[in-house]
């Protein structure tokens, strides 16, 4: 069986039950919820209203926090790296580094990591994208939430 290829097209994760059912179903059940108490006003439905939209903040939210806590286990995992990689020079500015920016540098290889490094704290990369875009030796991270 080949090995799946990561590249920057593709490097974006869908969890098909959750984006395209579990969000969707809890959004129009809010918006219908809605509906509901437009035609037919009562503390029933309004609380209806209330409950809904828990469920749909449940949901977006529970996403926000597992994203929040593997950006976490990059940020250490990224740090240890490049405290690894990194030429002495730029090791002290480790710590300069944002969470948005580790994120794109993980997909490095290692004999790219201290030349995107330096473009990085030295502003000639800022956006997450164009980091991702510079690199040429993509390390797979099938692993992700």
């Amino acid at each position: 069986m080949a090995e799946r290829v990561q590249t920057y097209k593709n490097h974006r994760r869908t969890l098909y039950p959750f984006h395209l059912f579990v969000l969707p179903v809890l959004l129009i059940h809010f918006l219908n919820t809605i509906r509901h108490f437009y035609l037919a006003p009562s503390r029933a439905t309004g609380w209806s209203i209330i409950l809904a939209l828990a469920f749909l903040l449940l949901a977006v939210l529970t996403r926000v926090m597992v994203t929040t806590v593997q950006n976490r286990v990059i940020r250490l995992e990224m740090r240890l790296r490049l405290a690894d990689v990194l030429p002495p020079e730029l090791q002290p500015r480790i710590n300069e580094l944002t969470v948005r920016q580790l994120v794109p540098l993980r997909f490095a290889s290692d004999a790219e990591l201290p030349a995107l490094v330096r473009d990085v704290l030295d502003g000639r990369l800022t956006k997450s994208s164009d980091i991702k875009k510079q690199v040429k030796n993509w390390q797979a991270d099938w692993l992700r939430a």
